[in-house]
């Protein structure tokens, strides 16, 4: 026989009664195997490890749920179907809706806080919701043990409520 290798195990083509497996070469298992370790490298890309919560400091404070309705946030439509305050200094006056403090979009893992206490960009790790930054502040939000979580439904919102949790806020780079 040239270069087969003869083997009566389940693998191989069966010639003749008996099973051949082809010669498999070193090289060609290496051409193969190179390009799809960079590719995954590359992927990957060249951060370091994201933060854990275990290197930042804790501070129990009080958190509450908001989405971007109108009862969360303070809006109502007037007679011209627009979006605009319901209510404060700003009444009557035209309100972005879903757009943060920085004008980045609300979504999930978005934190409203005091500035003076946690500036914008001010990364959170949150018992139950995960990690999120501070890209948003609130009428309501005072003081350094007072934060918001954003949901993106009111029903979400509602079921997290007002909680009491230990908060880790982690250090910035």
């Amino acid at each position: 026989m040239d270069s087969t290798f003869v083997s009566n195990t389940p693998t191989g083509e069966r010639k003749g009664g008996m099973r051949l497996l082809s010669r498999v070469r070193p090289r060609s298992i290496t051409i193969l195997f190179v390009p799809v370790l960079c590719a995954l490298w590359l992927l990957a890309g060249c951060r370091s490890a994201p933060p854990t919560a275990n290197t930042g400091r804790r501070i129990v404070m009080e958190t509450t749920g908001y989405c971007p309705c109108g009862k969360c946030c303070g809006w109502k439509r007037n007679w011209y179907g627009r979006a605009v305050y319901a209510y404060g200094p700003n009444k009557g006056r035209p309100k972005k809706i879903g757009v943060c403090a920085d004008g980045t979009k609300a979504r999930f893992g978005v934190i409203a806080a005091d500035t003076r206490y946690y500036p914008f960009g001010t990364r959170m790790y949150v018992p139950g919701y995960g990690y999120g930054v501070v890209h948003d502040r609130g009428a309501a939000i005072r003081g350094p043990r007072r934060i918001d979580l954003f949901f993106s439904r009111h029903s979400q919102a509602q079921q997290w409520g007002r909680r009491r949790v230990t908060v880790v806020v982690l250090p910035r780079n």
